[in-house]
C-alpha cells in the first residue's frame, strides 16, 4: 500500500500501476522528505517527479506545499487519478497546479521549457545508465538555480555520469535502493553550435 505521510493529504491511500512499477518504500520516502523539509526545499517549489509511476513523490510534495508539480509516467492513468485525489484533499486558499503527461522521459525533457526547483527521478532499475545520462543531460539546462535532484537507483547498479551543470553532494543507501542527492551547479551546458 503506497500512502501520502504527511501534510494537507497525509494518510490518503494512492493508487498504484500493475506491473513494471516499484513504489518508494515508506521508509525511503521519510527519509527523502525530512531531509528536504530540513533545506527548506520543498515549500512554494516548482517540482518534477520523473518515472513517477503513482506520482507518489511528487504528490508527496504537493501536499507539503509545493506550488507546483509535473508528474511523467508513460502510464499515467495512476498519476491522473492520484491527482483527483489529493485535489480534492487540498485547501481551497493553498490549492497546488498538479500536471500529468504520458510523455516518454526524454522527449519530455527535450521538449521543455519550464524550470524546476526540485527533481526526483525514480526509474526503472532496469533503465540503462547511458538512457538514464541522457535524461540528465536533458535536465541540467531546466534545473533552477541551487535546485536539488533525487535519483533513485538499486544499490547494485553503476551511478551513470553527471553532466555538466549537476554535481553530486550525497549518496545513502537504504538496503538494496541508493539515494544520490544532486545539486545545480548553475553552470549550464554549452549550445550546440550552429552550422554555417
Amino acid at each position: 500500500m503506497t500512502r501520502i505521510i504527511a501534510g494537507f493529504a497525509g494518510s490518503l491511500t494512492l493508487a498504484v500501476p500493475g506491473a513494471g512499477t516499484r513504489p518508494t518504500s515508506d521508509r525511503v520516502r521519510e527519509a527523502i522528505f525530512s531531509a528536504l523539509e530540513s533545506r527548506d526545499a520543498i515549500d512554494g517549489m516548482r517540482v518534477l517527479d520523473l518515472y513517477a509511476g503513482s506520482g507518489a513523490l511528487g504528490l508527496e510534495a504537493a501536499s507539503r506545499g509545493a506550488a507546483h508539480v509535473t508528474l511523467v509516467d508513460r502510464n499515467v492513468r495512476a498519476c491522473k487519478t492520484n491527482t483527483a485525489l489529493v485535489l480534492k484533499a487540498a485547501p481551497k486558499d493553498a490549492r497546488p497546479t498538479i500536471e500529468s503527461t504520458g510523455s516518454p522521459v526524454q522527449n519530455f525533457l527535450t521538449s521543455a521549457r519550464a524550470f524546476w526547483d526540485l527533481v526526483f527521478i525514480d526509474p526503472p532499475y532496469e533503465l540503462g545508465v547511458a538512457e538514464l545520462t541522457h535524461n540528465l543531460e536533458a535536465l541540467a539546462p531546466r534545473l533552477a538555480p541551487d535546485a536539488v535532484v533525487v535519483l533513485e537507483r538499486s544499490s547494485r547498479t553503476p551511478a551513470p555520469e553527471w553532466p555538466e551543470g549537476i554535481e553530486l553532494d550525497r549518496r545513502k543507501d537504504y538496503g538494496d535502493t541508493a539515494l544520490y542527492w544532486l545539486v545545480a551547479t548553475g553552470a549550464q551546458p554549452a549550445a550546440p553550435s550552429q552550422p554555417a
